[in-house]
């Protein structure tokens, strides 16, 4: 299994347990928040300078959900 397949995995085991533990996706906002913020934490704890490509993937987030609004799909 790749390294890729093994995150995805992580992460399809976590969206059933966010989903599992609070069923109304309104409230899943503070967590996606919160793995944003953690995310910011390690890439800039890990190298300082990885603050501006932090930034860069959240320029690309936006487009990706302006893009999901406009095509309805990812």
């Amino acid at each position: 299994m790749s390294r890729d397949d093994e995150l995805r995995e992580l992460l399809d085991g976590t969206a059933r347990e966010i989903s599992r533990l609070s069923n109304n996706p309104r409230t899943w906002l503070s967590w996606m928040v919160y793995l944003l913020g953690r995310l910011e934490q390690k890439a800039t704890d890990e190298d300082p300078s990885h603050k501006d490509q932090y930034k860069d993937m959240l320029t690309a987030l936006q487009d990706a959900i302006r893009n999901r609004f406009k095509t309805g799909g990812w």
